[in-house]
């Protein structure tokens, strides 16, 4: 990969992620040895630079970069000088000045990690915008699709639930379809974007519908701090129409396999039981992408030249 950042999955191509998680895969056995770390990135500093909360995305591009040897700044908005005021381009020329070499940004605004690449000379790697991308979570989601079934062309998935709100859809979306994947959104009409049918997929209201024709269901998070209106009448009635049962996973095809970005909102999107019936591939999920942040940022940084 020969990128200088990476912003969102747009920005890729077939070949550009597959290299990723091939990559992605040679490294995933460093967590198995006795000593987890590679001394690829010696002398490189990361900074995880994180204006949202996110524990389980921030620590895993933390154990990400620390198994690669790398140093890592921790950065959160929360108690800083940002917190006094200071803007986002003041923060970056910090950075830029201590000489770290690369900047993982999670930021609340569509565009931050783009804007940011225009006042640094560190690689930036986009770990949420807005509602925008998050090119990470959908490189986990695709390696966890194809470590249990072998591919992504031609796999029929859906993903269901708020849409609307985000930005993991978005990514997932053009990661799948990239890659020759038949993809259907499904969810209720207000939580589904009015342009979702440009996006080279189908789109249907009907969950039940679907169900039998999946390989994959992917379950997003009913994301209510990003609502400014009432969406659907209330959580109950969601989860009879949206959410995915034991009646409704006994309709999916035998082999077929459920993925959910978390944190779940259990008797929500899921019920409790589906959850933990298919806590394997989830936390495969969580475990898949330290290796798949391993493998962003050892192709952003050269790997081979700093080893």
């Amino acid at each position: 990969m020969t990128r200088e950042h990476l912003l969102g999955i747009d920005d890729l191509t077939a070949d550009e992620v597959t290299t990723i998680l091939d990559t992605a895969a040679g490294l995933a056995d460093v967590a198995a040895r006795p000593i987890k770390k590679v001394p690829v990135l010696r002398g490189r500093t990361v900074c995880n630079l994180f204006y949202e909360d996110s524990t389980r995305t921030r620590i895993s591009f933390e154990l990400a970069a620390k198994r690669l040897s790398a140093d890592v700044l921790n950065f959160s908005a929360r108690g800083s000088s940002v917190s006094k005021g200071e803007s986002l381009k003041d923060t970056a020329l910090t950075l830029e000045a201590m000489g770290v070499d690369a900047i993982v940004i999670r930021h609340s605004m569509s565009g931050a990690p783009r804007q940011l690449t225009r006042w640094v000379g560190a690689k930036v790697v986009n770990a949420g915008d807005g509602a925008h991308q998050h090119p990470t979570q959908a490189l986990l989601d695709l390696y966890t699709i194809r470590a249990h079934l072998g591919r992504i062309e031609g796999l029929r998935v859906a993903v269901c639930g708020d849409i609307e709100h985000s930005r993991v859809a978005r990514s997932l979306v053009q990661a799948l379809t990239l890659l020759g994947a038949e993809v259907t959104l499904v969810g209720p009409p207000t939580l589904l974007p009015l342009h979702a049918a440009t996006w080279g997929v189908t789109v249907s209201h009907d969950l039940d519908a679907v169900l039998p024709k999946l390989d994959v269901l992917y379950l997003l998070r009913v994301q209510s701090e990003r609502m400014h209106r009432q969406h659907f009448p209330s959580a109950r009635e969601y989860a009879r129409i949206w959410g995915v049962d034991r009646d409704r996973m006994a309709r999916l095809p035998e082999g077929a396999i459920v993925l959910h970005p978390g944190p779940m909102n259990r008797g929500v999107e899921v019920s409790a039981d589906v959850a933990d019936a298919h806590a394997r591939v989830i936390t495969d999920q969580v475990r898949n992408g330290i290796a798949v942040r391993m493998a962003v940022l050892y192709l952003l940084l050269g790997g081979e030249e700093a080893a």
